[in-house]
């Protein structure tokens, strides 16, 4: 009976700390902003192509990716992702914004470690589940259409 009473209090204590967010604004913020990373990211495709009108599709895709990464990892280092993703929320990391930045936060703050110990190992802290359930994901849906195409 006193655990269970020490937890409501713990639970109350934490509740009335708790910062109350408002929903409707966070939602709307976090909508928009990832249309606009979104937005973004077909801008620079669409130049892409334009620019390299014999660039594959799937080149340009890749480009994309690339510089849409390395531009998060720029504004991360620079301290502008932060700021992005405390007012947009899940709208800044729902897309590979948001994974890039993700990875390049924990290397940046922990350089000071080490290139190993720092760097190396804060950086798949978090990107290393990630990494892990991609390829098991894949070779599970490489397996499932190998056997269905074996039918």
């Amino acid at each position: 009976m006193k655990n269970q009473n020490v937890n409501q209090k713990y639970n109350e204590y934490v509740e009335a700390r708790l910062p109350k967010t408002k929903a409707w604004p966070s939602l709307f913020n976090s909508f928009w902003v990832g249309g606009v990373i979104c937005l973004l990211g077909q801008g620079i495709n669409d130049l892409l192509l334009y620019l390299f009108p014999y660039m594959a599709m799937q080149s340009a895709w890749a480009w994309t990716l690339i510089i849409l990464i390395f531009l998060a990892s720029l504004l991360t280092a620079l301290g502008v992702y932060d700021k992005i993703g405390k007012f947009a929320g899940g709208g800044s990391i729902v897309p590979i914004t948001g994974f890039s930045n993700s990875i390049s936060s924990p290397a940046i703050e922990f350089k000071h470690e080490g290139v190993i110990y720092g760097t190396c190992v804060k950086m798949f802290t978090i990107a290393g589940p990630v990494i892990v359930v991609g390829v098991v994901a894949s070779v599970a849906v490489g397996i499932i259409y190998y056997i269905i195409g074996l039918f």
